[in-house]
């Protein structure tokens, strides 16, 4: 059985997220059903077919979510000891060693991941390559545009 990796907030948003298909998105969509099976002939009624597929991603994703929290393994970064060793969880920053920018990352699970708030997967390139190293190391992060190197500043418990 794989077990997911996941923070503590990642795990709250998905029971959020949960709570909401289940409590609101489900009786909305049962309630549109309801309406559209009103209007008669189903062959033809776009309302009916349309409040459908709503319920069939729903329960698709109802489904996935309870699979994934049946299977994952909730890590407080903030309750392990920092030893300045990079791991799952820890916000690490980053000195780009050709280009002297910083850049801040935190690790998190697939779930979590956006690359827009600078949480990165723990399966991606820069993950990987910095899982396990410390603070002052320099790692080389294989990218489609060349590899980059990055020297690992500070690493934090958040």
């Amino acid at each position: 059985m794989t077990r997911f990796p996941m923070t503590l907030a990642g795990e709250t948003t998905l029971r959020k997220e949960l709570d909401r298909l289940k409590k609101v998105d489900r009786p909305r969509i049962v309630q549109a059903i309801a309406e559209a099976r009103a209007h008669g002939d189903l062959k033809e009624n776009a309302e009916y077919h349309a409040a459908r597929d709503q319920q069939s991603f729903a329960e698709g994703r109802i489904l996935e979510i309870e699979g994934k929290l049946g299977n994952v393994q909730v890590i407080d970064i903030t309750a392990i000891p920092k030893t300045g060793r990079v791991i799952f969880g820890a916000t690490v920053d980053l000195i780009n060693v050709g280009t002297d920018e910083t850049v801040r990352y935190r690790i998190v699970g697939e779930d979590e991941a956006d690359v827009k708030s600078n949480m990165i997967s723990v399966g991606s390139p820069i993950a990987r390559a910095l899982i396990g190293k410390e603070e002052g190391d320099v790692v080389v992060v294989k990218a489609p545009s060349g590899d980059i190197e990055y020297e690992i500043d500070q690493v934090h418990h958040l």
